[in-house]
């Protein structure tokens, strides 16, 4: 895992050293070693952090260079596959000087032609310099495990792994993008290639962009996407179930090769452990597992569950407890989370990431199984969802809509639901686990409202419009979750919290095979039937697990903010945001704190408020 950053094109005497300052800014993703290199004529520089997992020698050191420096690469994730393709490559010819993955995409770049990332498994941004080309080519994983940040002008193109690297670019505004801004206020992140700030984007996963340096072109264009579902009306249950856990097997099993030591993040739900049970299979010595406590709050404390798998697989088992005082790391973590994030979920990510490092160097995970088999809670709402168009007329829905809107308060339990079920079920998608709706929204942040009204409904509609015609709610669900969700929110979660403390999170469940078998193969009556979610790895796991471990509840890394807000959290929360230069309508802000106090679920959104305050005055954010 490392951090990668370059710079091209700008007309500046000092090209290196802002390179080198951007570099400075990830040393926290690879504290390890750090490189620059630079074109002959200096109008290009690739810089390079690096965390050592695989081939910890000199000679995995980056930038590297192929073929008398055709090539130059700078490299962040992990390939899986390294080893078969390396023996391929071989065979055709070309020489390997060392024992890294990052030499392997060199070698397939030049053997494969562009399409070459299709046959990577793995996570992964990463840049080659091309000098017969004079191009770059960007290319970031399939589910976007890994991030990758980059602006273009008449006059540079910028690239980095994390946007506080791309900031020490003097050109790039450190202006809000306002239709970003308005979908973090509806979500709590900023989806696909936008970014928060005007003029950046993300590269969108499952994608490539080719940087023409001679012309100060790009293009950007996709190499993979979600496979369309094939129909099963009559699934063979006990083959899918073998399938899965041979997939998982073969994937943990790569997952667990690393020069350095490995963990498991096991919250005790059904994905981690699963991962637990297949580690533990594979492992020739007791896997290393991690959780975290929350003793105060028995609601939240899943310990218990993950400690009945770890003495089931003898697995060395560490607690930590988590502490409400850890609304200190607030600060800490804007910072981190350079793109704001209303997710909650980044402190005991946070707080575990640092327990795992000082013991291994590398964690595997469970992340992706909600979204790929049907986990989360509101797959089931939105079925509800869809049952209700059948029997209410639109008519009628249409005027509960709006009285709900007007009349209910925002964190009534309830509210989204209601706000959800006029129009089409594709509406529907846009108010599961929503922030602020529309109305909400020009009201709390004032810039809003001179956007012109298709612009700020654009969020109401964006969700809807993911997946292909003819899919079902289910199929729908899924793909919105896997293609806004989970590398927005999820994966950018766990990517920045974990290399805050330089460990390296690896996702089993996100090998693109797993991905292809999940929405191709698996129907829907095998993800949700009624109440029942995530039904095939239940089955798997029914099969894995021990009997006496709960595998219906579902909790995860929560934490228990709205308890935490009555003391000193609550206290730390209103100084931030009714601070008097706060950018949020007060008025707006006061409601949401005295309906909290009421007992309305307000807490998530009043955490994103602060977050955002806290990241908009670290890096000085205007709009």
């Amino acid at each position: 895992m490392c951090g990668i950053a370059g710079i091209s094109g700008l007309k500046h005497p000092n090209l290196r050293e802002i390179a080198a300052e951007m570099n400075a800014t990830l040393r926290h993703r690879g504290p390890d070693d750090a490189g620059l290199w630079e074109t002959p004529d200096g109008s290009m520089v690739l810089a390079h952090r690096r965390l050592a997992i695989i081939d910890l020698s000199e000679a995995g050191h980056q930038p590297m260079h192929y073929l008398n420096g055709r090539l130059a690469i700078v490299f962040n994730g992990e390939i899986y596959n390294f080893k078969e393709l390396r023996v391929k490559l071989a065979r055709a010819g070309y020489p390997f000087r060392t024992q890294s993955d990052t030499e392997v995409i060199l070698a397939a770049y030049l053997h494969w032609g562009e399409n070459f990332v299709e046959q990577l498994n793995g996570m992964f941004a990463f840049a080659i310099y091309d000098d017969e080309k004079d191009w770059l080519f960007l290319a970031r994983d399939r589910a976007g495990e890994k991030p990758l940040f980059y602006w273009h002008s008449a006059e540079v193109f910028v690239f980095a792994s994390e946007l506080k690297a791309l900031m020490k670019c003097p050109v790039i505004p450190r202006r809000l993008d306002l239709q970003a801004m308005n979908f973090f206020l509806a979500y709590g992140y900023v989806p696909r290639e936008m970014c928060i700030l005007d003029g950046v984007k993300k590269l969108q996963p499952g994608h490539i962009l080719t940087f023409n340096k001679r012309q100060n072109q790009l293009q950007s264009r996709a190499y993979w996407a979600l496979p369309l579902p094939v129909d099963h009306s009559a699934p063979d249950i006990p083959k899918l179930v073998d399938e899965l856990e041979k997939l998982l097997t073969d994937a943990v099993q790569r997952q667990l090769v690393a020069d350095v030591p490995v963990g498991v993040l096991l919250s005790g739900g059904v994905d981690s452990s699963i991962i637990t049970a297949l580690a533990s299979q594979i492992s020739s010595r007791p896997v290393k597992t991690f959780t975290i406590s929350f003793p105060d709050h028995a609601d939240y404390n899943e310990s218990s569950y993950a400690q009945i798998v770890a003495d089931h697989f003898g697995t060395e088992h560490t607690v930590l407890p988590a502490e409400s005082a850890s609304f200190e790391l607030l600060p800490e973590l804007a910072r981190q989370y350079d793109e704001p994030l209303a997710d909650s979920s980044m402190i005991p990510t946070y707080i575990l990431s640092r327990l795992i490092r000082q013991q291994a160097t590398v964690a595997i995970g469970g992340d992706g199984g909600d979204e790929l088999f049907g986990g989360y809670q509101h797959y089931s709402w939105l079925l509800r969802q869809e049952q209700l168009r059948r029997y209410v007329p639109e008519l009628f829905r249409g005027i509960v809509t709006g009285a709900a809107q007007h009349l209910l308060p925002i964190g009534f339990r309830g509210r989204c639901y209601l706000l959800g079920a006029a129009g089409s079920i594709e509406r529907s998608f846009s108010f599961v686990n929503q922030f602020f709706d529309l109305r909400l929204r020009q009201r709390l942040f004032t810039p809003l409202q001179a956007c012109a009204p298709i612009e700020l409904e654009w969020p109401e509609r964006y969700k809807g419009q993911i997946g292909a015609p003819g899919e079902s709610t289910v199929q729908k669900a899924t793909a919105v979750d896997f293609m806004t969700y989970l590398p927005d929110d999820i994966l950018v979660k766990v990517d920045r919290a974990s290399m805050l403390t330089s460990l390296e999170v690896r996702a089993p469940f996100l090998d693109y095979r797993i991905i292809d078998f999940a929405f191709s193969r698996v129907p829907d009556t095998l993800k949700i039937n009624g109440n029942q979610r995530k039904i095939l790895p239940k089955l798997l796991a029914k099969k894995l697990l021990p009997k006496e471990l709960d595998i219906n509840r579902k909790q995860g890394f929560a934490i228990p903010l709205f308890s935490w807000f009555k003391g000193k959290w609550g206290h730390y929360i209103k100084s931030v945001i009714l601070a008097s230069d706060m950018c949020f309508d007060r008025d707006v802000v006061l409601d949401l704190l005295r309906n909290q106090e009421r007992g309305l679920a307000n807490s998530q959104r009043i955490f994103a408020l602060t977050i955002f305050e806290l990241w908009r005055k670290e890096y000085g954010i205007t709009w």
